[in-house]
């Protein structure tokens, strides 16, 4: 996780994350040589290791001081990355994806079948991991899969549909990135042996963080350069996957030019200028008050919670969330 992460406040944070890259790399290891290969693969290429860093720092909020994180916590944090990996293994066959973190996407490396049994490869040494954690931790990590699974599905479904609301956004990302990340809080309350009231705030700051973090994802695919993504920009309308500011764009002034260009059939210019009428549209505004209220939400789901390092740690991502969306906008 770079420094300029939010969580870093954390003074333990660091050295935890380490602890967790070796239980992680030790976690995908196999006797087959081609499936160690591929398991390692994305693992390997980095990540800024977020769902981890919550749950250490959710553990952390029992605590009035900081202090390393235990084996049981670091070893929840591993086991949450390991849905997140198995699921970008998933998605990038979906999409068709050609990299993934600066290298070549499992399935353009070794095909789509060797990308697929590689996902369910993770998901099964997270199940593995959850076990040794507890029948909480087990329950919670299948309950999550399942809603990972329902928010994809709600996604797909809704593909090239100009008449999904922003209702049908909100219940698919609930289950596709928030679910996750509510899990994530949620382990780190179990595995530090938090009270449950406690575990339900975290629980909802990990939900409401998903939230804005997704609708925050979603402007900057709008608002930002390729370069500054490090993937196409204005993919999600390419591919007919309409979020929360393009939705309110539909609805616009431009509106009605903006259907006519997705409906003719997006090329690498007309995307441009439905990016442009996307820009100059209420749109982006509106997404960033749904974001900031949702970041605000997060916030205020800390406020039952006694002072502590972890807490500190929690509140600071909530807050620089919505400005990582607005410093594109200059």
């Amino acid at each position: 996780m770079p420094a300029s992460n939010p969580l870093s406040v954390l003074p333990t944070l660091e050295a935890d994350l380490g602890r967790v890259e070796e239980l992680l790399a030790d976690s995908v290891r196999s006797d087959l040589d081609m499936l160690a290969e591929a398991a390692a693969h994305l693992a390997k290429a980095g990540g800024k290791r977020v769902r981890p860093g919550f749950a250490i720092a959710a553990a952390a909020t029992g605590h009035t001081e900081a202090g390393p994180a235990d084996p049981g916590v670091l070893m929840g944090g591993v086991a949450v990355e390991l849905v997140h990996l198995g699921s970008l293994y998933h998605d990038d066959v979906m999409d068709e994806a050609t990299t993934r973190r600066s290298v070549p996407a499992a399935n353009q490396r070794w095909g789509n079948v060797v990308a697929i049994l590689t996902g369910d490869f993770l998901l099964a040494q997270s199940s593995i991991i959850a076990a040794d954690l507890g029948t909480d931790v087990a329950r919670l990590l299948g309950v999550t899969i399942a809603e990972l699974a329902d928010g994809q599905i709600r996604e797909l479904q809704d593909t090239d549909n100009f008449d999904r609301t922003a209702e049908d956004y909100y219940a698919a990302i609930s289950g596709k990135t928030a679910s996750l990340l509510a899990c994530a809080c949620n382990i780190g309350g179990i595995t530090g042996g938090l009270d449950q009231p406690t575990i339900a705030a975290l629980t909802e700051f990990g939900h409401s963080y998903g939230m804005a973090f997704q609708i925050v994802d979603d402007i900057l695919d709008v608002v930002a350069t390729s370069e500054q993504l490090g993937k196409p920009a204005g993919n999600d309308i390419l591919e007919g996957n309409f979020t929360l500011p393009v939705l309110r764009a539909l609805r616009g002034d431009n509106g009605d030019q903006l259907r006519t260009l997705i409906e003719d059939g997006l090329t690498p210019e007309t995307r441009d200028q439905a990016l442009v009428l996307v820009r100059t549209s209420p749109g982006i505004a509106d997404a960033l008050d749904a974001a900031r209220s949702w970041a605000d939400k997060a916030s205020g789901a800390l406020s039952s919670l006694p002072d502590s390092p972890g807490a500190t740690a929690l509140q600071a991502a909530a807050t620089h969330l919505v400005e990582r969306a607005r410093a594109p906008l200059g």
